[in-house]
């Protein structure tokens, strides 16, 4: 069920993502995020993916995962998703597909565009006008990162080697302007 850009392999970072069927929300209610959220952190108990950062969004969704073992993360997304979309069609009475298309998944090439992506996920809420500060939106690990809630299933891999604090991460979340060239490499890789 995976589309993929690139083959999956075990220790690279991918960003996965996808949205509703002509834009539709994916996320009816709170107990829709907190479903997929618990779906998601049941296969990373299993430590074949490293969650590094989300969002969840009322049409979509962003991850960025590295894959721990050999097991192409294919399968779990397509485990997960598969769950996710039956459930929401027996809750909604509703039948056919909820997304789009199939999960893309993008292998993250630097350590720059790694960290610049995880920003990029971070400020979705606040670039969509769905809060006026980030802290307000409850469905990403933003609030972890800063420091504001609990870490839940989130890796510290990034944390510990690029975060110095939550409060620079916090500004360079809102304050960053990043280069014009990874602003293109984003824009040209994820234009609809």
């Amino acid at each position: 069920m995976a589309r993929t850009d690139a083959e999956f392999i075990q220790g690279k970072y991918y960003h996965v993502y996808n949205r509703g069927c002509d834009r539709q929300d994916i996320f009816k209610e709170e107990r829709n995020y907190k479903f997929l959220l618990n779906l998601v952190a049941g296969t990373l108990a299993s430590n074949r993916i490293a969650m590094i950062a989300y969002c969840l969004m009322p049409n979509h969704f962003h991850f960025v995962i590295r894959q721990e073992t050999e097991r192409p993360l294919s399968v779990d997304m397509q485990q997960i998703f598969n769950r996710y979309v039956k459930a929401f069609n027996e809750l909604y009475h509703r039948r056919g597909t909820l997304f789009e298309e199939r999960f893309k998944a993008k292998v993250i090439d630097s350590e720059e565009y790694l960290i610049y992506l995880c920003r990029y996920v971070h400020r979705n809420p606040l670039e969509a006008r769905l809060v006026s500060a980030l802290e307000d939106w409850r469905f990403s690990d933003y609030l972890e990162w800063i420091g504001k809630r609990k870490r839940g299933f989130g890796s510290e891999i990034i944390w510990n080697t690029y975060v110095p604090s939550p409060a620079e991460y916090s500004r360079f979340v809102l304050e960053y302007e990043p280069p014009d060239e990874l602003v293109k490499k984003l824009r040209k890789i994820y234009l609809d």
